[in-house]
C-alpha cells in the first residue's frame, strides 16, 4: 500500500509499506493492506511503518489525522517540537 506523511511544511515521507501503526485518539491501531476505509484523529505518539523491504520507519507526532482508502494511506500530522 502507498503511504504518505504530510506536515504543514511539506511531505516528509512517501513509499510502499505493508503495515502502519498509529496512536489513534481512541487507542492505538494498525492498518494492513485492503483495510476498510477509515478517517481517524491521532494523538501524540509514534507512527510505525513497516516498509515493503521489511525495514521499520518511526515518526514521532504531536497530533494529526489518518485517512485510508483503497490501499492509499495519508497521514496529515504535526511533528513533536524539539526540546530547547
Amino acid at each position: 500500500m502507498n503511504i504518505q506523511i504530510l506536515t504543514p511544511t511539506g511531505k516528509i515521507f512517501e513509499g510502499e509499506g505493508t503495515s502502519v501503526r498509529v496512536p489513534g485518539t481512541g487507542g492505538q491501531f494498525e492498518v494492513l493492506e485492503n483495510h476498510a476505509a477509515i478517517v481517524s484523529s491521532l494523538d501524540p505518539g509514534t507512527i510505525r511503518i513497516i516498509l515493503a523491504d521489511g525495514s521499520i520507519k518511526n515518526v514521532e507526532i504531536q497530533s494529526g489525522f489518518i485517512e485510508v482508502l483503497k490501499n492509499e494511506v495519508a497521514l496529515l500530522v504535526t511533528m513533536q517540537e524539539a526540546a530547547a
